[in-house]
């Protein structure tokens, strides 16, 4: 797939999900909302290290960092309609693996313990604030709610709210694919 291809499945979920419309009106205000930007950035430094030119990598890398308030890890990798619903105070491990359709809110950290990282399924919501911390699977369609402390697994569908985090719905509605 190709990058312009990838930015544009990125965007249109994010209107789709912010406007409920994927019309020219709705991808003019996408682009103009906070997230969007850092969105982007994230595709540029993916495409940068798959052609492996380091320098341009760090730079995007770096210029998320600094505009957006959204550092996200030079090896973390997402699928299609990978959507930062708000980009600031969102950390996320370079060793971090999402799949398509993960949309994630502000203040979320993605990170490591022990070396060890989570890998996120298709569809999933994170919720502002949640921590997903350490060896977790969080599987897909799973709904994670604001202020989690993920240390555990998250099943299919279910969702997780609470310090530590606890299953409280396992037949959650998946987000529209």
């Amino acid at each position: 797939m190709s990058l312009l291809s990838t930015i544009r499945q990125d965007l249109r979920r994010k209107a789709s999900w912010c406007y409920q419309s994927t019309g020219w009106r709705a991808m003019l205000r996408v682009a103009a909302t906070d997230g969007s930007a850092a969105m982007v950035l994230y595709r540029l430094m993916q495409w940068s290290r798959r052609w492996r030119l380091t320098v341009l990598e760090m730079l995007f890398n770096k210029l998320n960092a600094v505009f957006c308030n959204c550092i996200i890890g030079r090896g973390a990798q997402f699928g299609p309609e990978f959507v930062l619903i708000h980009s600031t105070g969102v950390v996320i491990n370079g060793n971090v693996r999402g799949g398509r359709g993960v949309h994630i809110e502000h203040q979320v950290t993605i990170g490591a313990e022990r070396l060890q990282t989570p890998i996120i399924g298709n569809n999933v919501f994170i919720g502002a604030g949640a921590k997903i911390i350490g060896n977790v699977n969080v599987g897909d369609g799973a709904r994670i709610g604001a202020n989690a402390v993920v240390i555990t697994d998250v099943p299919a569908n279910a969702t997780a709210v609470g310090v530590p985090a606890r299953i409280i719905e396992s037949s959650a509605q998946p987000l529209a694919a």
